[in-house]
C-alpha cells in the first residue's frame, strides 16, 4: 500500500517528519523534494570501493548550473525527512525525467527508521542546466509487515549534508 496524498498529510508531524514541509509540495500520492544548492563531485575518474574516494563541493550559482553527461553529481534534498512507521521511497518527478536528468541511479530505495537529507546520484544523458530549490524528486510511502528493525546504520543515518559512498565502511568490517 502507498500512503495518498492526505494520507501523507495527516501524518505529517506524528508517523512522518519533513521539515520544511509546504502544503503546496504534496502530489495524490507523494511529495515532491527540492534541491540543495551544495553538490559534490569525485576528484578521480577512476573510483575504488575499498577506499574513501576525493570529492570536491561544487555549488550551483543563481543563474543554474550546466551539468556534463557522463559525470555523476551527487546532490542533496532541502528537506531532512524521517519515519519510524512507513517504508520512505525516492523517484525523480516525470518533468524531470524527461528532461534527461537521472536523480538517483540506483538508490531510491529507503529504510524504515532512516532520519536525513537524500543524496541524490544525479546524472543526465545531455547537457542540462540545474537551479537549486527546484523540485527535483518525489518521497512516497510504503507499508510495511511484519516485525521489523529500525534502520541505525552509522553509516548515512542523521546524516547533515550530502553523502559520498560509504561502502569502503563494509570492506572493514571483514
Amino acid at each position: 500500500m502507498i500512503l495518498s496524498g492526505k494520507a501523507i498529510q495527516q501524518e505529517i508531524g506524528k508517523t512522518i517528519h519533513i521539515d520544511p514541509y509546504s502544503p503546496d509540495q504534496l502530489n495524490p500520492n507523494s511529495y515532491n523534494l527540492r534541491l540543495h544548492h551544495d553538490l559534490m563531485v569525485y576528484s578521480n575518474n577512476q573510483l575504488d570501493m575499498k577506499t574513501p574516494n576525493p570529492t570536491e563541493p561544487v555549488t550551483i550559482p543563481e543563474e543554474g548550473l550546466l551539468l556534463e553527461p557522463h559525470k555523476l553529481y551527487l546532490g542533496r534534498t532541502i528537506e531532512r525527512t524521517k519515519t519510524d512507521a512507513w517504508v520512505p521511497m525516492l523517484e525523480g518527478r516525470s518533468s524531470i525525467g524527461r528532461l534527461g536528468l537521472f536523480i538517483h541511479v540506483t538508490a531510491g530505495f529507503g529504510d524504515v527508521g532512516f532520519d536525513g537529507f537524500w543524496t541524490l546520484e544525479i546524472f543526465c544523458v545531455q547537457p542540462i542546466r540545474i537551479y537549486a530549490g527546484v523540485e527535483i524528486c518525489q518521497i512516497y510511502y510504503h507499508a510495511i509487515e511484519g516485525d521489523y528493525d529500525l534502520y541505525t546504520s552509522g553509516k548515512y543515518q542523521r546524516n547533515q549534508g550530502i553523502q559520498p559512498s560509504l561502502l569502503y565502511k563494509d570492506f572493514e568490517k571483514k
